[in-house]
C-alpha cells in the first residue's frame, strides 16, 4: 500500500509566469482582473466533518493495510514465516508415518503433533530441529496475529466488512494454533514435552464434571466438526488456490485437494469423538488426532482405512511445502 498525500498543483498554469507578468506591469494599483485568479489559487479547506468521514475511514484502512504489508514483506520475517510452512509439512508427514506404523502394528507412538515432535527429539540433531520449530512456528503465529490485528496485506480490498471480520477471526485462530505448536516444540526441545493426547483426556475428564463444562465440550466438538467441514469444502472446491500467488501446477492442485479433504475428515473425526466422549462419559475417547486414527483403525477394514487416512495427512504435508513457496504474504 502506498500513502497518498495531497500535493498542491498549479491551478491556472501561472506559477512561473506570474513573476514575469508583475515585472512587465506598470506600478499602479492592482486591477480587479487580477484578484479572481489569486483567490482561486487558494482552495478553501473543507472543515465539514461529515464530508471527511469516508476519507478518514479509507485512509485508516490504507494505513492498516500498509502496516500489514510492511510486516509481512519484511525479508527476514517473510522467509522465517515461510519456513513455518516447511516445518508444518514435516510435522504432518511424520504424523502420517506414525499412523501408518500403528496400522501395520509397528512400534508405539502417538499420531499427533506431540508424537511427531517426540519422534524428532529421539533422532540425532533432533533437539536442534525442535528449536528451529519453535522459531518457525512462533513467527508463523506472529504473522497470523498481525493479519488478525491489521488485516491481510495480500487481500487489502475485502468484499465487505463481514468478510474482513471473518478473515481476521480465522487469522486469530491460526495464531493460537501456531503458538500452541511453538509451545509444544519448546517443551520437547527442553526435554519436558508431554503427550497432547493425555492432556486432552485430563482436561475433558475435568470439564465433564460440571454442566457448564459439558456444554462447552459439546460446543467445542461442533466447532471442530465445522472446521473440518470447511477444510473438506476448501479441498473439494479448490478454494485454497486463492491463497496462492502465481500460476500453480496440476500437481500442487492435486496435493491441495487431497490434503485438505483428508485433513478435514481427520479434524471432523476429532470433533465427533469429543461429542461421543461426552455422551458416553468416556473422556479417553477425546484424546485428539491420535484417538481419531486409532478409532478408524479399530473399524472393519480399519488397517486399510487408517493407511488411506495417514497417506492423506502425508499429502497435506507435501502441500505445505508448496505453500512455503506460493502462499501470498
Amino acid at each position: 500500500m502506498t500513502d497518498i498525500g495531497w500535493v498542491p498543483g498549479d491551478v491556472h498554469g501561472r506559477t512561473v509566469g506570474l513573476g514575469t507578468a508583475l515585472l512587465d506591469t506598470p506600478l499602479v494599483a492592482p486591477s480587479a482582473e487580477l484578484a479572481p485568479p489569486l483567490m482561486e489559487a487558494r482552495p478553501l479547506p473543507d472543515n465539514n466533518p461529515s464530508s471527511s468521514t469516508g476519507g478518514s475511514s479509507s485512509a485508516s484502512f490504507d494505513n492498516s493495510s500498509s502496516v500489514a504489508g510492511r510486516v509481512a514483506q519484511n525479508s527476514f520475517f517473510e522467509r522465517s514465516a515461510r519456513a513455518g510452512f516447511v516445518v508444518s509439512g514435516i510435522v504432518h508427514v511424520i504424523i502420517g508415518y506414525i499412523a501408518i506404523r500403528i496400522a501395520l502394528g509397528g512400534a508405539a507412538g502417538t499420531a499427533d503433533q506431540s508424537g511427531a515432535m517426540a519422534e524428532l527429539a529421539a533422532k540425532p540433531g533432533g533437539v536442534i530441529a525442535l528449536w528451529a520449530c519453535v522459531v518457525a512456528f512462533g513467527l508463523m503465529a506472529l504473522w497470523r496475529l498481525a493479519e488478525a490485528a491489521l488485516g491481510s496485506s495480500s487481500e487489502p480490498a475485502a468484499d465487505s466488512r463481514k468478510s474482513e471480520a471473518i478473515d481476521r477471526v480465522k487469522a486469530a485462530g491460526l495464531a493460537v494454533v501456531y503458538f500452541a505448536f511453538a509451545l509444544s516444540a519448546f517443551g520437547f526441545a527442553r526435554g519436558s514435552g508431554k503427550s497432547s493426547s493425555g492432556q486432552s483426556t485430563g482436561i475433558t475428564a475435568r470439564m465433564m464434571q460440571t454442566t457448564v463444562g459439558t456444554i462447552a465440550l459439546i460446543a467445542g466438538g461442533l466447532i471442530i466438526i465445522a472446521i473440518g467441514g470447511y477444510h473438506v469444502y476448501k479441498g473439494v472446491t479448490q478454494n485454497f488456490l486463492e491463497d496462492l500467488e502465481g500460476v500453480t501446477s496440476n500437481l500442487v492442485r492435486r496435493l491441495g485437494t487431497v490434503g485438505y479433504i483428508a485433513k478435514g475428515l481427520a479434524i471432523a473425526a476429532v470433533g465427533l469423538l469429543v461429542i461421543l466422549a461426552v455422551s458416553r462419559s468416556e473422556p479417553d475417547k477425546a484424546a485428539g488426532l491420535d484417538s481419531a486414527f486409532r478409532t478408524v483403525g479399530a473399524q472393519p477394514y480399519g488397517t486399510a482405512l487408517l493407511i488411506v487416512s495417514a497417506l492423506g495427512i502425508v499429502t497435506y504435508g507435501l502441500y505445505s511445502f508448496a505453500m512455503a513457496r506460493y502462499t501470498k504474504m
